[in-house]
């Protein structure tokens, strides 16, 4: 089946990444998660990102604002490597299997990055402020990987979806930085798993978003015409 062919992909070792390396932007990039994966958040700076960087404060000023704007770029980077190797193959499958494909993918591509993930993971729960921005980061790039699955992530129903699928997405995250076994097992359970809680959720919020629109045929229906002025005279 297409699910097994996709889960072998987790048992393949990834390529570990060089020292950072190519354009400024790059060059920060990589700086910032060896950074995290060696000290929390809260202790990185700016100063830090460009030493480790090998760049100029000015160049990377030129590149970036914050640490923030760093990690968002990585985000955004992650994301643009989901979508540019998306499998022609799944199309045929179940919106469902074509998600579980995708988020692998995305787990795959952050396999270097597992310390760092663990370091932002541990501030964002002491720094509601650090955790508002990942949820926005989060929901952002949801919404990519459900439109790359062919689900609907439009309007007020696919930002809903979406921010469904962070919170779910971020439930595998904490099973897969701990999973340290070959083919990662407990990962592919998990996000089976979730994938069935979102299937489940989405057919409620399907549900959900009719009420509305039923709701307002049935005041409509119930709407008497308003009289106008001659008719109420002529009374």
């Amino acid at each position: 089946m297409a699910r097994k062919a996709t889960r072998s992909r987790a048992r393949r070792p990834a390529a570990r990444s060089a020292a950072p390396s190519g354009t400024p932007r790059e060059r920060a990039i990589a700086a910032l998660m060896a950074l995290l994966a060696e000290q929390s958040f809260e202790r990185v700076g700016l100063g830090d990102v460009a030493t480790r960087a090998g760049l100029s404060l000015a160049e990377l000023r030129g590149e970036f604002g914050s640490t923030l704007s760093i990690l968002a770029a990585h985000v955004k980077e992650l994301d643009r490597k989901v979508l540019s190797e998306i499998d022609p193959d799944m199309a045929e499958e179940s919106p469902r299997e074509r998600l579980f494909d995708v988020l692998m993918r995305r787990l795959e591509l952050l396999d270097d990055h597992k310390q760092a993930v663990r370091s932002l993971g541990r501030s964002a729960r002491c720094n509601p402020g650090l955790a508002l921005a990942l949820n926005a980061m989060a929901v952002r790039s949801q919404q990519w990987m459900l439109t790359a699955a062919g689900i609907g992530a439009s309007g007020p129903k696919g930002m809903i979806r979406a921010q469904g699928l962070a919170v779910l997405f971020a439930g595998v995250l904490r099973t897969w930085a701990d999973d340290n076994e070959e083919g990662q097992p407990r990962t592919l359970a998990a996000l089976d798993r979730a994938l069935a809680s979102g299937q489940r959720y989405s057919g409620l919020l399907d549900d959900l978003s009719r009420i509305p629109e039923d709701a307002c045929r049935v005041r409509q229906g119930m709407r008497r015409p308003r009289r106008n002025r001659e008719d109420r005279v002529a009374m």
